[in-house]
């Protein structure tokens, strides 16, 4: 049976549910902190070393560490990982006006990140 984004949400749920992990309902964003230190590091080691094996793996353990922080969050009323994705596809809407929707042009990856690095700046000067 193929397992979905969904299943992934439901199993860290349960993982820090009343059944859960011990380990794993004790965690919070600080306590977490080192692993997704780790985890980065190992990937970049994994995209360095061409093992596509172990970037596979070690994307996931990313992610887990990417859905545990909503899940606490989740549980703390802040936000939740639709949140994030909401937030994360905006961004990128955001983000590369040459792709979707503005007048601003980008022909090359120079250009591209020129428009991104502007747009980033325009958002920070409206917080």
């Amino acid at each position: 049976m193929k397992k979905n984004f969904t299943d992934l949400i439901e199993t860290i749920s349960t993982l820090r549910g009343p059944n859960g992990c011990p380990w794993d309902k004790k965690q919070t964003h600080e306590s977490l902190i080192k692993c997704l230190q780790n985890e980065s590091q190992e990937l970049i080691d994994a995209i360095n070393n061409k093992d596509v094996e172990n970037m596979k793996e070690e994307l996931g353990d990313v992610l887990l560490q990417v859905i545990m922080h909503a899940q606490i969050a989740k549980e703390e009323g802040l936000f939740d990982i639709e949140d994030v994705m909401i937030y994360l596809d905006e961004k990128l809407h955001r983000r590369h006006p040459h792709v979707f929707g503005g007048h601003a042009q980008a022909t090359s990856p120079e250009e591209a990140l020129a428009l991104w690095k502007e747009m980033k700046k325009k958002e920070r000067e409206n917080k």
